[in-house]
């Protein structure tokens, strides 16, 4: 070994400066910074799988999204009841259809200006003077007539793949047919039908245009109730009120009308049989008479044709006791064996008997 290498072999270690500290430093740190950064990017990466998974109730059905196209086709990119998993958002998006949930939409023509806090309430807006047009609803009549008139229809999902890809909005597909409905029927019906006289047939005709509707247009629902309610003007209340009572009291006269003449049926059609009846069993009676005194008279030949003469006798006797059953005097005179007449002479007293007077005593 040289003398230098000696010299530098038994030469101290140069000191270490607070510079070359503080970088040391520095780097742990930020070797440990990287590590938990590391571990935070891996921990957030299993969470960002881990928001995938969703579960899908037992009375819904689900369909991915990807990019805004459903994933699979036709009811293949159904989802049933369970867990499944997509890519999270704003990869996926996970679409939600309530296929036995019953869904609800309510007409918005055809009825006055309200808002739902007054409905809730109970307290109706003022009427005003006359009906607003730019504000208020209303439907025309067959007869020319305007009524205030709203539906509520109550509907299910069948083919949640036609009612959640087949339209923008279905549900507004289904309101502007329910509209169309209520507005076109009214058209096809009287004001006094819609109102009172045939209010069911006019719920039954809006349900079956209603129904015709959304069938041609495929919205993939199943109607399950239409609920209708019509009222008239309410500017004209008071005037339709006068109508109803007059209709009440005409339809209470005519009420009236019909049990009495129901009644006068019924007692003519009982008096009717009655007198039927008793003219047939008196007929039956009377025939069967005639029927039994042929029968008698036709016994009664024999013995006339045997010995006329004693028939002729006996049933002049009988003849005459029924005869004189009420006179109190009775004088039979025979016929004379050689056939002339018999005659009476009686004395008959033209002035009853006087009385003989009493002798005093």
């Amino acid at each position: 070994m040289s003398d230098e290498h000696k010299h530098h072999a038994h030469e101290p270690a140069a000191p270490v400066t607070a510079e070359d500290a503080g970088s040391q430093a520095l780097a742990e740190a930020l070797g440990s910074s990287f590590a938990i950064v590391k571990i935070v990017m891996v921990l957030m990466v299993v969470a960002f799988f881990a928001s995938g998974f969703f579960t899908v109730g037992p009375q819904e059905k689900a369909v991915i999204l990807r990019f805004g196209k459903p994933v699979g086709e036709g009811s293949k990119a159904l989802l049933t009841a369970g867990l499944h998993w997509s890519l999270p958002y704003p990869i996926d998006e996970v679409v939600r259809i309530p296929i036995t949930e019953i869904q609800k939409v309510t007409s918005n023509t055809g009825w006055y200006l309200t808002t739902p806090e007054a409905e809730l309430s109970g307290e109706e807006m003022p009427a005003g003077q006359s009906l607003n047009p730019a504000v208020d609803g209303y439907a025309i009549t067959a007869d020319r007539n305007i009524i205030h008139t709203r539906a509520t229809l109550y509907y299910h999902i069948d083919d949640p793949i036609r009612f959640v890809f087949g339209f923008e909005s279905a549900s507004n597909t289904v309101q502007n047919a329910l509209n169309n409905a209520l507005l076109f029927t009214a058209a096809k019906f009287n004001v006094d039908d819609i109102l009172t006289r045939d209010v069911a047939g006019f719920h039954d005709a809006v349900l079956q245009r209603v129904s015709e509707l959304t069938e041609q247009e495929q919205t993939g629902i199943v109607i399950d109730q239409c609920e209708v309610q019509s009222i008239p003007p309410r500017q004209l209340q008071p005037v339709f009120a006068q109508v109803t009572t007059a209709r009440e009291n005409r339809n209470k006269l005519l009420n009236e009308a019909h049990t009495y003449e129901n009644q006068v049926l019924n007692q003519s059609g009982a008096q009717a049989t009655s007198v039927t009846n008793a003219a047939a069993a008196e007929r039956a009676r009377y025939v069967d008479s005639i029927t039994a005194e042929a029968k008698r008279f036709g016994d009664l030949l024999p013995q006339y044709q045997v010995n006329p003469n004693l028939f002729e006798q006996m049933t002049f006797v009988q003849a005459m006791s029924q005869v004189f059953t009420n006179v109190q005097d009775k004088i039979y005179l025979p016929q004379r064996a050689d056939g002339k007449p018999r005659e009476l002479r009686l004395q008959l007293n033209r002035e009853p008997p006087q009385p003989k007077p009493q002798q005093s005593q």
